[in-house]
């Protein structure tokens, strides 16, 4: 886990290519131009990713926007560690209609 959530520094737009050791079948490219594809690489980021990749692809704004709904879609135990992490910005991470 990074130290502090600003340390996660990942594109804001554009297309993001997955590592295989973060998806080794299927789609491997992301656009973060669309909230689903943009969720979709989060939940795989979260899930599979190595510290690098927790600091490297993500960013902070953008994982703030996608929470309310991106905590719903990783597991329970992922999203406790990240949310006592973190807890100012995504427990209190205002519900957006638009992340999904």
């Amino acid at each position: 886990m990074p130290e502090r959530f600003q340390e996660l520094s990942g594109p804001v737009e554009g297309n993001v290519d997955l590592p295989l050791h973060i998806v080794w079948s299927g789609r491997t490219c992301y656009s973060l131009d669309r909230a689903k594809s943009r969720m979709t690489l989060y939940r795989s980021v979260l899930a599979e990713g190595l510290r690098e990749d927790l600091v490297t692809l993500p960013h902070y704004r953008l994982l703030t926007e996608q929470w309310p709904v991106l905590r719903r879609l990783i597991s329970p135990h992922i999203r406790e560690v990240w949310e006592v992490a973190f807890p100012e910005p995504l427990r209190t991470a205002p519900t957006a209609t638009n992340a999904a």
